[in-house]
């Protein structure tokens, strides 16, 4: 794994309570779901400090695949079991997928790359804001991850670095959601140098969104799920297709497709129960 920390061959054994409404749980990965719509999804290989193996990725991948199909769906929570968020890939694994160690070529790694783009891109798809909620380290794809959801919220705890370079490998992935959170300069210093960086300096830079002390985390991004579920989901699903659309367009187009969206969602039924709401001066019934 692209972190600093020991490998253990230990696998957790504790597996969670499945729900088959919301996906089977593994040893690997909690899932969770509660009355109000949100899914919490918790990385649970903690003696690994929740590697992104392919199983891992597996596991990630049909829980979300599961989760786009749930129309009762507000919020998607990614959490973590243990001292590290997510130390991204296992290089011990990485290394072993090159049969003959003396002629590996792409072909034996790309598979895994891939997969793991695939999972990356289905948070990017999924119609409903997706939160990272960071109590430890996030370092090369875990710090992806972190950069990946629409929103963000560590521990004072919580550090994170693109440390691929220091074992020869440039964070070539996790650089794409990183150069679309944090300026160029910034970006590039991480992703040249492979230093970590504080909850505090990933705030300022626009990696995170709010930082809170280790035992109000759950309290921070209960308050930021709650923000999010006051708002009519409809709408969410529509600007949050819109923002990453119109990030990858010159200025015309987005304005285009901007007031497209907007014309659209005026006519949904949740913008006109709020702007009646605002006229007769009351709260809207969502």
């Amino acid at each position: 794994m692209f972190g600093c920390w020991p490998m253990s061959e230990q696998h957790p054994a504790v597996v969670a309570k499945t729900n088959p409404a919301i996906g089977p749980a593994t040893p690997r990965l909690k899932v969770h779901q509660d009355g109000q719509g949100v899914l919490t999804l918790t990385l649970n290989d903690p003696t690994r400090f929740n590697v992104l193996s392919s199983e891992m990725l597996t596991d990630l991948q049909a829980a979300v695949d599961q989760a786009a199909r749930d129309p009762g769906l507000r919020v998607l929570v990614i959490a973590a079991e243990g001292k590290a968020f997510c130390a991204g890939h296992d290089l011990k694994a990485i290394t072993a997928l090159a049969p003959n160690a003396e002629t590996p070529s792409p072909e034996h790694y790309l598979p895994l790359f891939q997969q793991c783009s695939r999972f990356m891109l289905s948070l990017l798809k999924l119609p409903v804001p997706v939160v990272a909620k960071v109590q430890g380290l996030a370092t090369a794809a875990g710090c992806q991850l972190v950069a990946q959801a629409d929103l963000a919220v560590a521990s004072h705890a919580a550090t994170f670095a693109t440390s691929g370079i220091r074992y020869g490998l440039f964070c070539a992935t996790p650089s794409v959601p990183l150069l679309r959170n944090v300026p160029v300069k910034h970006a590039m210093e991480m992703l040249l140098t492979g230093e970590f960086i504080s909850a505090e300096t990933a705030l300022a830079q626009g990696l995170l969104n709010r930082v809170a002390a280790p035992d109000g985390l759950d309290a921070e991004v209960a308050s930021l799920v709650q923000s999010l579920l006051k708002q009519p989901k409809e709408a969410l699903a529509m600007g949050k297709a819109l923002v990453y659309q119109q990030r990858e367009l010159g200025w015309e187009a987005s304005y285009q497709l901007a007031a497209q969206t907007m014309a659209v969602n005026m006519a949904h039924a949740v913008a006109q129960e709020g702007a009646l709401a605002f006229v007769e001066k009351r709260t809207p019934n969502w």
